[in-house]
Parts: structure tokens; C-alpha cells; sequence
């Protein structure tokens, strides 16, 4: 009878970190959000095929102006871990939950966005089984049921770059957390905080893999901050797309080589997209010439010649000439917005 309790302390003792360490923590953030929507989130994550040891919900309520802690507990208990702080923005709130998370994977999420149960699980079988430091999966603002999913890699997250497009919101990759290491958001910025980071995390993914599931439901309402339509917003939006912008160039000259041309190339593509966004945000050959120019004094523009897609060809041409600047201002804003 004494050697039972000393067995209870024993084996736990005995188990390894990785053993008793969850397999994914959701780092769910959120602001002023109706708790509805947020316990949909929340229980988009709890039906996941997770037993309760394989995961850990962080919620982390970026300075709320009513706190949703009481409702929270009442609904969840001890199932999720709710900090509270002042409001700082999405970037302070990711770092203050990635800080607190334990798990072998992180996993973030938008408070007002959930998770797909079928796709997600799909997800969870490559970071069960597989040799994965960074899967990237894709995302929908649609209701859809996928039953088949097209799944490529291993690669590095460097390979993978240098011949591709990337998602931009960290929210569409499950990762290691080990491979983060002293990476944080950059705090102060409202629109752009994923750019810079995701980006760095595909230099440091030595076991890269994607997948075609549709795991992330992004939901577009009109209090979320992307959806902001006003001029304040948009010229915050264009300061923060120069901001990432000129982080990401000053970082690379202590790339090596392949990393350089990989970061390159996002470089690029994210500087068309902030032209893009200019010229359908503010339709003005005044405000393209000023946003060119500022891309011009960071070595930013022209556009790098190099025959990274088609469609990136046709805009470098077209963005070189004032004639093909005038074309574009006339013919873009008639054009759906991509997803």
C-alpha cells in the first residue's frame, strides 16, 4: 500500500517534456467582441479531434471595453486560459500568448473567426505524424464541406518561397514553436502585423508542407479592422504596408543568398499589392505618384524585373510608364477585389 502514492509521483516524474506538452495551443485574440462570436470560435477549436491533454486555448482579451471573462468561465472553466491586458493591439496580444503558450504547436486565431472541424483535423494529421516545422493551410469566407485535400511538400520554407505566392496571415499556418525562437509582431501596426512575421517564418522552416484544406473560416463583418473602409483607415493601412514593406528590405542584406532571393521575391509581391491597394483605394494619380515616390526613396520601385508570375509581369510593365500608370487607375477599380 505505501508504494501506490510514491507511483502516482513516479511515472509523471519519469515523462518527458514533449510527452506532457500539448500538441497545439490556440492563441485566440480578441477586442470588443460580442461573446457569441466568440464562443463560437472557441467551440469551433474544442470540437477538433484533440483529446483535452493535446491542446491549450489561450484567450487573450486585448483590453475589452466590457471584460468577457465571467461568461467565459462560466462556459469553459478550466478548458481555456484567459489573460486580460490593456489594450496594446493584435500584435501585443499574439506576443503576450505566445509568451504564455506551451505547446508543440501554435496556432493562432482570430477571435471572431473559427475553425473548420474536417479540414483542421486533416491539418492535425500532418503534425501528428509527420516531420513538420510550419504547415500552411488555406482559408475560406465561405460555408463549404471539403472531402478531398491536394497536400504538397516537404520542402523549406526558402524553397517554397523563391517559387511561390505565400498567405500572408499567420493564421493560415500551424507551427512549430520551436522554430520561432526570439520572433515577435511588431507592435503599432494595425493592418500589416502578419507580413513581417510570416515571412520569417518560412526562412526558418527547414520541414515545410502545405496543404489545399480550407481549415480557417475568416469572417468578414463590418467591425473587423480589415473591413474598415474610412480615410483614416485607409492612409493607416498604406503606412503600414511601408512599414512592413521597408522592414522586410532592411533585414535582407544579412540574409544568405537563398534566403535573400526568397525575401526578395515577397518583397516584391507585397509591394505591387500596396500599389494595388493605392490605386483602388484612392483612385488618384496624385496619391500613386506620392506612394511611388516613397517607394522609389526605399529602393522599393520600379518593381524588380523578374518573371515571378505573369501577372506580376504585365503590373512591373505597366507601373514603369506613365501611360500604363494612367490605364490602371482607369481599369482596376472596375475589376473585383481579390479574395
Amino acid at each position: 500500500m505505501a508504494l501506490r502514492p510514491f507511483y502516482r509521483i513516479f511515472v509523471p516524474m519519469m515523462q518527458s517534456k514533449e510527452e506532457t506538452r500539448p500538441l497545439v495551443s490556440f492563441i485566440v485574440t480578441c477586442y470588443n467582441l460580442p461573446v457569441s462570436m466568440l464562443k463560437e470560435c472557441l467551440d469551433s477549436i474544442l470540437k477538433l479531434n484533440l483529446q483535452p491533454a493535446e491542446r491549450e486555448i489561450i484567450v487573450v482579451d486585448d483590453g475589452s471595453d466590457v471584460p468577457p471573462v465571467g461568461e467565459l468561465t462560466e462556459a469553459y472553466g478550466d478548458s481555456i486560459v484567459y489573460i486580460r491586458q490593456r489594450n496594446e493591439g493584435v500584435s501585443a496580444a499574439r506576443n503576450r500568448g505566445m509568451a504564455t503558450a506551451s505547446g508543440t504547436f501554435l496556432q493562432f486565431v482570430d477571435g471572431d473567426d473559427r475553425l473548420l472541424a474536417t479540414a483542421y483535423n486533416h491539418c492535425l494529421d500532418f503534425l501528428r505524424n509527420e516531420d513538420t516545422d510550419l504547415l500552411m493551410f488555406d482559408f475560406t469566407s465561405h460555408e463549404e464541406s471539403q472531402t478531398t485535400f491536394e497536400d504538397g511538400g516537404p520542402t523549406t520554407g526558402t524553397v517554397f518561397m523563391q517559387q511561390h505566392n505565400i498567405h500572408g496571415a499567420v493564421w493560415s499556418y500551424a507551427v512549430r514553436r520551436a522554430i520561432i525562437g526570439n520572433l515577435q509582431f511588431t507592435k503599432g501596426i494595425g493592418y500589416t502585423e502578419d507580413e513581417e512575421f510570416t515571412a520569417h517564418l518560412l526562412l526558418r522552416a527547414e520541414m515545410f508542407r502545405h496543404t489545399s484544406a480550407k481549415a480557417y473560416f475568416y469572417r468578414k463583418h463590418p467591425g473587423a479592422i480589415t473591413q474598415q473602409r474610412s480615410a483614416e483607415s485607409a492612409a493607416q493601412r498604406q503606412n503600414d504596408q511601408l512599414h512592413t514593406l521597408t522592414a522586410l528590405q532592411t533585414s535582407i542584406d544579412r540574409l544568405p543568398p537563398p534566403e535573400r532571393q526568397a525575401l526578395q521575391r515577397r518583397i516584391a509581391q507585397l509591394t505591387m499589392d500596396h500599389i494595388y491597394n493605392n490605386i483602388m483605394t484612392f483612385r488618384s494619380s496624385a496619391q500613386l505618384d506620392d506612394c511611388l515616390q516613397q517607394l522609389s526613396a526605399h529602393g522599393l520601385y520600379p518593381l524588380p524585373d523578374r518573371p515571378y508570375t505573369r501577372k506580376y509581369t504585365w503590373f512591373r510593365r505597366l507601373t514603369a510608364s506613365k501611360g500604363g500608370r494612367m490605364l490602371m487607375l482607369r481599369l482596376l477599380p472596375l475589376t473585383k477585389r481579390e479574395r
